[in-house]
């Protein structure tokens, strides 16, 4: 059996509203991800969520009293005709995360739960911090899958698909190599057997 594309995984799981669960599922580490990037902010920023779903994450950026563009990038289709349909006059764009790229850099990047499916991740992380990220810009990423979290190493059997299976440090070094300095990694919302998001952050150029 040939392995599925991520994106077809997802047009799926939007067509079947299972695009609402995630929302649940990833709201409390994705809200400590943007405190990170935004809370010890005083200036005005724009945003990009790199793999945006249905797009709750730039909504809820948009409601930010610095926000001053919050947009949503997403290579499932379905994904983005579900954040349109939320959301008419939000900006939601449906493209390759590898070969898209805004008129003009912004200021912070957020991503959750993507980087992975790609079968070389530091081909999109360094695009996405050459071509979308202005200099001094920050970008951070949350996932599960990992090495650290074993329960997470059945996944691409489950559902049949391509993910890039990294550690910790393996991570940190593809945010360096592709550009970002005052890389730093954290786990949140750990429970049980579940040893918690991995998130990593990192700005681009000199502080």
């Amino acid at each position: 059996m040939s392995l599925k594309k991520a994106t077809d995984i997802f047009n799926a799981w939007a067509i079947a509203g299972k695009d609402d669960g995630m929302q649940k599922h990833h709201s409390a580490a994705v809200n400590v991800m943007l405190d990170t990037l935004v809370g010890p902010r005083t200036s005005k920023f724009s945003f990009i969520d790199a793999g945006c779903g249905n797009g709750w994450v730039v909504r809820q950026m948009e409601n930010h009293p610095l926000c001053t563009r919050s947009i949503g990038i997403d290579g499932a289709e379905e994904m983005i005709g579900k954040a349109k349909l939320i959301d008419p006059l939000g900006s939601y764009i449906h493209s390759d995360l590898l070969t898209w790229a805004p008129e003009e850099t912004f200021d912070l990047i957020h991503s959750m739960e993507v980087f992975y499916y790609f079968n070389n991740p530091k081909n999109v992380i360094s695009h996405i911090v050459k071509n979308w990220l202005k200099e001094r810009g920050e970008m951070i990423m949350g996932i599960d899958f990992y090495k650290e979290n074993s329960k997470s190493h059945s996944w691409p059997n489950d559902l049949n698909t391509h993910m890039e299976l990294l550690g910790i440090s393996d991570w940190v070094e593809i945010f360096e190599e592709s550009g970002l300095t005052q890389v730093t990694s954290f786990q949140t919302n750990a429970k049980n057997d579940f040893p918690g998001t991995l998130v990593v952050h990192g700005m681009k150029g000199k502080a």
